[in-house]
């Protein structure tokens, strides 16, 4: 078969070059190498920059962004998960990350135990087998008690596997007079 159409030689002649700008990004597979499950990270086997394994990373990070629907991930979780897995991947070791994160503000519901959620959003709360993952990662997590009143929330729905601080105010500033970087999502 013969193609006389300009159009046709030409599109002829890209698909193998299309084929191999997309194959390797389609068959990268993603990992999650720190917080299991969660937070994929594309791998970059090239990188030339890396984290300094050498360095204890001391992070707390202030979540107050909500989720666009209430049966998706609250996004302050995910980049949380994705930031642990970039260090592991980046060659730092598990017990060289210490992270503390405080929720507040509209995050807040995140922090509630299924049945409130159930009850307040008439579906179960997607964030609580990341606070899982997370929490078996060696993340501290906490919620803002200031937050928590100001919006009407009972003590008694909170996560179990969530502390009680005073504000957000108060882990923030207490972890970065400690050294800790300061992130927020």
């Amino acid at each position: 078969m013969r193609l006389n159409c300009t159009c046709c030689r030409l599109a002829l002649a890209l698909i193998p070059a299309l084929f191999l700008l997309v194959a390797p990004a389609a068959a990268q597979e993603k990992v999650s190498p720190v917080v299991k499950g969660f937070g994929a990270i594309n791998p970059i086997p090239k990188a030339t920059k890396k984290p300094d394994a050498a360095l204890d990373y001391r992070i707390v990070v202030d979540v107050y962004k909500e989720a666009e629907k209430p049966d998706q991930l609250v996004p302050g979780l995910h980049h949380t998960a994705r930031m642990l897995n970039l260090h592991g991947y980046g060659g730092v070791p598990e017990e060289k990350l210490q992270v503390v994160l405080v929720v507040h503000g509209p995050a807040l519901a995140l922090v509630l135990d299924n049945r409130a959620y159930r009850e307040k959003f008439g579906t179960d709360n997607p964030n609580i087998p990341l606070i899982r993952a997370l929490k078996e990662a060696g993340v501290e997590l906490y919620v803002c008690g200031q937050s928590m009143i100001a919006r009407g929330y009972d003590f008694a729905a909170l996560n179990p596997a969530i502390g009680l601080s005073v504000s957000a105010l108060t882990v923030l500033t207490e972890y970065q007079l400690k050294g800790y970087a300061l992130i927020t999502f």
